[in-house]
């Protein structure tokens, strides 16, 4: 791995964004079910990660004094924001990969009981400002990239996030992109998708890796946004560490058998990591007061999400979604990730005193991106948040064949991990739900209640070809939404998300 530069792996890396502004020789069809991308010499072919749900949109959009159905909170001021790949520029599908798209951030405006703004705005990397004809202030900087996986707030300021290589970019309050943000020069080599925001001590954690090192590294960033102590973990092989889990004591570590790829980097695959049935499975932990991380044999499986994680006397819980071996980071040629079953809520219990992990299974409903109440990470949790769209679940498998359509839904559901039990609040054919986050009802701190709050979601509408922001009132999950707002535009299926209060 070593023979291979930061720069040829960026370029590599970077090859999925082709092209000039616009969709080339594509043409665009209808955003839903059974449709395909028709190319200039008459090509047709099966897409899922540019049909559909996950169809990108060809255009920013602002709109003001969106209309709603229900009420909206008066509680609610700030801005709830999403991020996902929304590809700019493709001359042929074949070279697309999803997880690659420049990423674009969908943002809703909440005060006064009303939704002020819908904005969404492509992230201004150089390449981008470029595809869109527009100049780009300052140098740009090594590993550039639109970052398109997660949105937060830190510091006062909205970062959006990508992992293994490129800085954030900062975004100001109406998505603007305001640069690249370096944490006050003290940013080194690669950032994170998956930050873990400890409210007590004030601490924003980041594990992040690079397909050049020979370890893992975690980051501690204080609440003045540098970053202020840094630890090496050595680990072999180049795996690729998506997310991570945190807990009072411990940073925990997941070390699974999908790395880089030295061969489909040099061929330029957009995605140079495969599923490699030679690299071990383990989980670490890692004591955050310092000290070398212990390793514990796990299930061969694919991590996929932390939920949250907690100590319980000698042991760590940790929840998480998982999916069963192998798994296709990289593909099978549908443009996005691949996998031969759906995705499940488990647990993992890391008994620190005898070295061992016991799993089980919470919920093997598929689902993904979970969330927690943010107030509770690295704290014992009692309720989650995951989502299932039936398109995302089809699309990973359509490979390996798509089990029947009754297996899947178009649902959030909210986990009762105390008494073991669910809620579900259904949305209809068609009706794609992405993740959900958790908003505390009370603006001015948390409540005494954990789900005292709101459950927030964009969840397409398809008698509009639109979607809507929904809100439930999380201790009334499966009765009617509290509010929907209602936008002027298609929010494509993507990643994470935030709630961001005003100050």
């Amino acid at each position: 791995m070593t023979n291979y530069s930061r720069r040829h792996v960026l370029r590599s890396a970077l090859a999925g964004g082709v092209a000039a502004a616009g969709y080339g020789g594509l043409s665009m069809a209808s955003a839903r079910g059974e449709t395909t991308l028709a190319a200039s010499d008459g090509r047709l072919g099966r897409y899922p990660f540019l049909e559909g749900a996950f169809a990108p949109v060809r255009k920013e959009v602002t709109a003001f004094d969106l209309p709603v159905t229900g009420h909206i909170p008066r509680e609610l001021v700030g801005r709830y924001l999403r991020i996902g790949p929304n590809v700019l520029g493709l001359e042929d599908p074949r070279a697309h990969a999803w997880m690659r798209g420049e990423g674009m951030v969908h943002g809703v405006r909440l005060r006064d009981g009303r939704a002020e703004w819908y904005r969404n705005r492509w992230v201004r990397s150089a390449a981008v400002a470029e595809k869109l004809g527009e100049s780009y202030p300052g140098p740009t900087p090594e590993g550039d990239y639109a970052c398109n996986t997660h949105v937060i707030a830190h510091n006062g300021r909205i970062l959006t996030l990508l992992e293994s290589g490129p800085m954030p970019y900062e975004l100001d309050g109406e998505l603007n992109t305001v640069g690249p943000y370096d944490f006050n020069g003290t940013f080194n080599g690669a950032f994170t998708a998956h930050t873990k925001l400890d409210v007590e001590a004030g601490e924003l954690h980041a594990v992040t890796y690079s397909p050049m090192w020979d370890h893992v590294r975690h980051l501690v960033v204080d609440q003045a946004g540098q970053i202020v102590r840094t630890t090496q973990v050595p680990l072999a092989g180049g795996p690729l560490m998506h997310d991570f889990a945190l807990t009072k004591r411990y940073v925990v570590l997941f070390d699974v058998p999908i790395t880089f790829d030295p061969e489909a980097a040099a061929a330029g695959h957009p995605v140079p990591y495969i599923w490699n049935d030679q690299h071990p499975a383990r989980v670490g932990v890692l004591p955050r007061a310092g000290g070398a991380a212990r390793w514990f044999e796990v299930p061969r499986i694919a991590y996929s999400h932390t939920l949250n994680a907690y100590d319980d006397g000698g042991s760590v819980v940790v929840d998480l979604t998982t999916f069963p071996a192998p798994f296709y980071a990289a593909g099978r040629g549908t443009g996005g990730p691949g996998s031969t079953g759906s995705p499940s809520l488990d647990r993992w219990t890391i008994d620190l005193t005898r070295g061992r992990v016991r799993t089980s299974r919470l919920d093997d409903r598929p689902q993904e991106y979970p969330r927690v109440n943010d107030a509770l990470v690295s704290r014992r949790h009692r309720y989650g948040y995951s989502a299932a769209a039936a398109e995302m679940f089809q699309a990973y498998e359509t490979v390996d064949g798509v089990p029947p359509d009754r297996t899947f839904t178009n649902a959030l559901i909210k986990h009762d991990l105390k008494r073991g039990t669910s809620e579900v609040h259904r949305f209809p054919r068609h009706a794609a739900a992405s993740e959900a986050v958790f908003v505390p009802a009370e603006a001015s701190g948390p409540s005494t209640a954990e789900d005292d709050g709101y459950a927030m979601a964009y969840v397409h509408n398809p008698e509009r070809n639109a979607s809507d922001l929904v809100i439930l009132a999380a201790q009334d999950f499966t009765g009617k939404p509290v509010a929907r707002v209602h936008l002027p535009a298609r929010v494509p299926l993507g990643f994470h998300g935030s709630w961001i209060p005003d100050a």
